[in-house]
């Protein structure tokens, strides 16, 4: 089975949630400890990646670190076409919708496909949105910030990705944001589209991870709350039994 079929399948039976390991940010016997803590706390899936340049060799060492420690499977966060590893289980294929760069937007895509193709990792295309305040991704990223106040960008510009073909949405407040993708506009834009929505930057505990799966995300991702914790299983089980707990999807 795919990982996106894997996903679609899951999300029958409860929201998911993701946690993000920032390869850059510890070695990679540490990134392993993280995914198998976080796993043991229900994680449905690792995603790996960041907005700093982390070139394949650091890839291939904490994927292969992680999937020695963790079952969960891995999925690659590129923040750029070198963020690319034949041990992960797939890749989220993805266009920063909002940048005024066209590195973002299909030049990265466009020299990483070649190698993607040849290591045959799985690709899930997905249209990805930063919102203020943005942080390292929206300056990294040279993102048109969009505002919690302005629901009728964010559904238009996640219509768009749908239209395109994409298969997930991800709205991003970035990493270590203050503040959280509101519950309303998140909500504006689940009733606007048919495929998954992540939510994702922000996100420090259960209530607001509840308030954000009951609002439409479909699948919610923490990451920055493990970084450095020393209790990522008891950070962790709490905020995964409220996403999972959230009501049922449709897929």
């Amino acid at each position: 089975m795919s990982v996106y079929s894997d996903i679609l399948e899951q999300l029958k039976q409860h929201k998911l949630h993701m946690t993000l390991i920032d390869p850059a940010r510890q070695d990679p016997e540490d990134s392993a400890e993280i995914a198998n803590q976080a796993g043991l706390a229900g994680t449905d899936f690792i995603m790996i990646g960041g907005s700093t340049e982390i070139d394949r060799y650091r890839m291939d060492e904490a994927i292969v670190a992680i999937k020695k420690k963790c079952q969960r499977k891995v999925i690659i966060f590129p923040g750029s076409s070198s963020m690319i590893s034949r041990h992960a289980d797939a890749i989220y294929f993805m266009s920063l919708l909002n940048s005024r760069s066209p590195e973002f937007l299909f030049r990265h895509q466009v020299r990483a496909a070649p190698h993607l193709r040849r290591m045959k990792i799985e690709s899930i295309p997905m249209g990805y949105l930063v919102f203020k305040p943005g942080m390292t991704v929206g300056r990294v990223g040279e993102a048109d910030l969009l505002d919690n106040e302005d629901p009728e960008s964010a559904v238009s510009y996640s219509m768009a990705a749908e239209m395109m073909g994409m298969k997930i949405v991800y709205l991003e407040a970035g990493s270590g944001s203050p503040t959280t993708v509101s519950p309303a506009l998140i909500s504006h834009v689940k009733k606007a589209i048919s495929i998954p929505l992540i939510v994702g930057g922000g996100i420090r505990n259960a209530s607001s991870a509840a308030d954000i799966a009951r609002a439409g995300a479909d699948i919610v991702v923490t990451g920055t709350i493990v970084e450095g914790c020393r209790d990522i299983y008891q950070r962790l089980s709490p905020i995964v039994e409220a996403v999972h707990s959230a009501n049922m999807n449709t897929f």
